[in-house]
């Protein structure tokens, strides 16, 4: 079934589908899954300072990557374990991979 949905940041539409296409691959392969977070453990607030840490060090002296800016996000994410503020942080991953892919795909690396 598809809905009719409205995406307005240029490319957003192809990763959204993308990134549903994956889900269906996935949802065949392994089914409906749940797991716990596995967020907030011992030490996960240190992961999360030294890539941010790390990441506004490279960007400081002008090698920042996208590379950094994921791994940031993500340790973040790892750090957090009150649910709606991991979900947010998820969201904002997404966001950068959404953001890095458009990136490759303007320099004419897509698919």
């Amino acid at each position: 079934m598809s809905y009719p949905v409205l995406l307005t940041t240029p490319g957003m539409r192809v990763f959204a589908e993308e990134v549903d296409a994956e889900r269906q691959r996935q949802l065949a392969k392994f089914g409906e899954q749940r797991h716990p977070d596995g967020t907030g453990y011992e030490g996960s607030t240190r992961h999360a300072d030294f890539w941010r840490d790390r990441c506004q060090a490279a960007f400081a002296t002008g090698e920042g990557t996208w590379g950094h800016v994921l791994l940031e996000e993500v340790f973040e994410a790892a750090a957090e374990a009150e649910p709606a503020r991991l979900r947010a942080d998820l969201v904002q991953v997404a966001a950068v991979c959404a953001a890095w892919i458009a990136d490759i795909d303007s320099r004419g690396g897509q698919r």
